[in-house]
């Protein structure tokens, strides 16, 4: 399909993303996952032919990233200037948050010139997304009483519930890997805890694996130690999802059993719900040696599972022995990175090169979220685009 047919073919979609923020992809019809998924790969097409798209002359796009990051900041900028947009980080310690300054004042005040506003919150356990909702909350007053020219939109760069720019690269990942979405009917993905020498990595990503992929027939296993769950809520989420999309959802705490006869396979490392809710009163106390506590307790715990690694053994029993390997990055590969942890390293050396591939899908997503947010007729807007053929470099 050329490029003006994935163009025209946006206009078969109804999907309602204009002036909207992506906070939880299960909030999003699927329509709306779909508009996503197809203009950023509209936006990589046209970078790869040297194509401009940048719509905006001038404009902020904010970032605030509240835990560390790499490739999601690095995403975020990118998929910003992309769109002509200038990335603003706010450093909290910079400003006067510690000063007693309100998230609603904040909110304001951040935004005066900016379009789009990009936020990581996933720390603490019940509050990175009510945060963003609160920031939301504040955005819709300053626009509602004149103090803001215009609302801008927030995209979810990682809460405690869902990773929606991660889960939706991983999507469009697996969709140029099998071909297209309507493929991934009955491919059978495995979502698996894997062993790492650290505790209190998120869940929001094998969340938002499960929450998302199971709404395109998939059979997707969850696999992890008896203790080491989810949040409830959004595990029956993807059991709903499965039943209505004629897929399949389960649980397996063996991740042997769990690989066999798998397309793909995404093994990582989480802490479990429970001790997430424990961390984050503790976090919230301030209670270091709380905290230290805690982490000599689940790292013992962790230590029990080190035969949780994603090895060429267990690839064997994945479908023709060659699953798909996928992960977030970075992972915690046995004898680089740590000593012992999430995959071997021959194994990951494999598929290192289909993993840069797959978080390289991430900024045209991110992209994609800030010019749906910000265009009411994305087709029509992207037809422009390519019809004033402005390169990108060169003359």
């Amino acid at each position: 399909m050329n490029l003006i047919d994935k163009i025209n073919r946006l206009k078969t979609l109804k999907s309602d993303l204009y002036k909207k923020d992506f906070l939880l992809t299960w909030e999003k019809s699927y329509d709306d996952l779909e508009m996503i998924i197809e203009v950023a790969d509209i936006l990589k097409d046209l970078r790869d032919h040297n194509i401009s798209p940048k719509v905006f002359a001038s404009g902020l796009a904010v970032s605030i990233f509240r835990d560390n990051s790499t490739r999601t900041r690095f995403s975020y900028a990118s998929a910003a200037n992309l769109l002509g947009l200038e990335v603003q980080d706010m450093d909290e310690q910079k400003s006067q948050v510690a000063h007693g300054e309100t998230v609603r004042e904040t909110a304001n005040m951040i935004s005066f010139l900016t379009d789009m506003i990009g936020i990581r919150d996933d720390m603490y356990l019940g509050e990175g997304n009510k945060y963003m909702r609160e920031v939301a909350e504040a955005l819709d007053e300053g626009f509602k009483e004149g103090v803001l020219p215009q609302r801008p939109g927030i995209v979810n760069l990682q809460c405690d519930m869902d990773h929606p720019t991660q889960s939706m690269a991983d999507l469009l990942h697996l969709k140029k890997e099998f071909g297209s979405l309507e493929n991934l009917k009955g491919k059978k993905l495995v979502m698996s805890w894997a062993y790492s020498p650290s505790y209190g990595k998120p869940l929001s990503v094998p969340q938002g694996i499960i929450a998302l992929l199971t709404r395109y027939g998939m059979d997707i296993e969850l696999a992890h130690p008896e203790g080491y769950e989810l949040i409830p809520e959004i595990v029956e989420i993807a059991k709903k999802n499965a039943e209505a999309s004629g897929g399949s959802f389960k649980i397996n705490h063996s991740m042997k059993e769990a690989v066999k006869d798998a397309d793909i396979v995404y093994p990582k490392s989480w802490a479990p719900f429970h001790i997430m809710q424990q961390r984050t009163e503790l976090l919230k106390k301030a209670d270091k040696a709380g905290l230290d506590a805690l982490e000599k307790t689940c790292l013992a715990e962790n230590a029990k599972f080190k035969d949780w690694e994603y090895d060429d053994e267990k690839m064997k029993l994945s479908k023709n022995g060659k699953a798909l390997y996928m992960h977030c990055l970075p992972a915690d590969i046995t004898g680089v990175s740590c000593k012992e942890g999430e995959v071997a390293a021959g194994t990951f050396e494999q598929f290192r090169i289909k993993t840069y591939h797959e978080a390289g899908f991430k900024p045209y997503i991110i992209a994609a979220m800030m010019f749906t947010n910000q265009f009411k007729n994305p087709a029509k807007t992207l037809k422009k685009i390519f019809k004033k053929q402005k390169k990108r470099k060169g003359i």
